[in-house]
């Protein structure tokens, strides 16, 4: 089965440095791999020591790179589509300008990325493609706009087009791509994605929230992994051996919080004296990350259902599978036969179990794997 996954994490954490040795190491076991950075930074080819264009190339045998050229795609693919819908909005009886604005689509750069991701996966030519997405902002921008973007299309599809006929096709193929791209994404047998942090406790905290709005997404998370871990000093002494035992319990501490919320499930990889760049090097880190196990396996557990519903004495508990931290802001709304959950700012709306339709809300809490909310019958006080 193709896989497909997809390494995020705050911007430095060596999200790129990884995502490099995981493809390495799954092309040395002979799995046909292609990795592609979706980054603007676009240091993926830095990390091979090798230039990487927007087209494959081969790195060695079963591994190719590439790295996504989202102006180019802008340029090439959006500006015609956008031309068309601007010239139908128009002819409908909207002010050119209204037409001008509705048709600026905000992230249309990552949209674009996201799709030629998908282009290169379903070519069938590798067996794995390993995305090097960018620092998690952007790239949970990214993963939200198949949702967000059908939305607007939604919204457009409701305006009248005179004589738009290939307009409205090229709109119908574009919320037909996108529900497909949504189904990659959400389907856990073929896409997970890796979390990359450091433990530090700024970057942990961003982890949780970013794991929070993927679980909220649908998104499968199958590993989480720790970089850039300082080495124990052992029997060293001086200066240099207080400053790696000091910074060691630091990291110790921000691990031992790690695991006591619900995130044990971890691995963890260690600060190098040298850059690692070059295959033998990346080689090196993916042996101390995976072992002798397969790439592919994540951290072996099964992901938690987003929706669990069990019946009590006063009606039913919705469980969310999601981690949430102390400060998280989280708010519940109805909205006909969806549950908006919004937590720091990103909402989701979820479809409720038919079962739990005619209920009402009534109350919420979390614990260590997730949100719990109560719901009892609508004739009920």
């Amino acid at each position: 089965m193709q896989r497909l996954l997809l390494f995020t994490g705050k911007g430095g954490v060596g999200k790129t440095t990884l995502a490099a040795a995981t493809a390495a190491a799954l092309a040395r076991r002979g799995r046909k791999t292609l990795v592609v950075s979706t980054d603007p930074a676009h240091s993926l080819g830095d990390a091979f020591a090798q230039r990487l264009g927007a087209e494959p190339a081969e790195v060695e045998h079963c591994l190719h790179g590439a790295q996504v050229d989202s102006r180019g795609l802008v340029d090439g693919m959006w500006q015609d589509l956008r031309g068309k819908l601007k010239s139908a909005l128009a002819g409908s009886g909207i002010d050119a300008l209204d037409a001008e604005e509705l048709t600026v689509l905000p992230g249309v750069d990552e949209l674009l990325a996201l799709t030629e991701v998908q282009r290169l996966a379903e070519s069938g030519r590798w067996h794995t493609v390993v995305v090097d997405c960018g620092p998690t902002a952007e790239t949970l921008r990214l993963l939200a706009l198949p949702e967000a973007v059908s939305g607007y299309l939604d919204r457009m599809w409701q305006l009248k087009f005179t004589g738009a006929r290939g307009t409205v096709e090229s709109v119908r193929r574009l919320a037909a791509h996108l529900d497909a791209l949504r189904a990659l994404l959400t389907d856990p047998e073929i896409t997970g994605v890796r979390l990359v942090l450091t433990p530090e406790r700024m970057v942990v905290a961003e982890a949780r929230r970013t794991l929070s709005s993927l679980a909220l997404r649908g998104i499968r998370v199958d590993g989480v992994i720790v970089n850039r871990l300082m080495p124990a000093p052992g029997v060293w002494r001086g200066a240099a051996a207080s400053w790696l035992r000091t910074r060691r319990r630091e990291q110790d501490v921000v691990l031992g919080e790690l695991a006591g919320s619900g995130l044990a499930d971890f691995t963890k990889v260690e600060h190098r004296a040298s850059e690692p760049v070059g295959l033998p090097a990346l080689l090196e880190i993916a042996h101390e990350l995976y072992g002798e196990s397969d790439p592919l396996s994540g951290n072996g557990k099964e992901l938690a259902p987003l929706l669990e519903v069990s019946e009590v004495d006063d009606g039913y508990q919705l469980r969310v599978a999601m981690p949430l931290t102390g400060t998280a802001e989280v708010e519940l709304a109805r909205v006909d036969d969806d549950l908006a959950i919004t937590v720091d700012g990103f909402r989701r709306l979820v479809s409720l179990p038919e079962v739990l339709r005619p209920c009402r809300v009534v109350g919420a809490e979390s614990d260590a794997r997730g949100l719990v909310v109560s719901l009892t019958h609508a004739g009920r006080q």
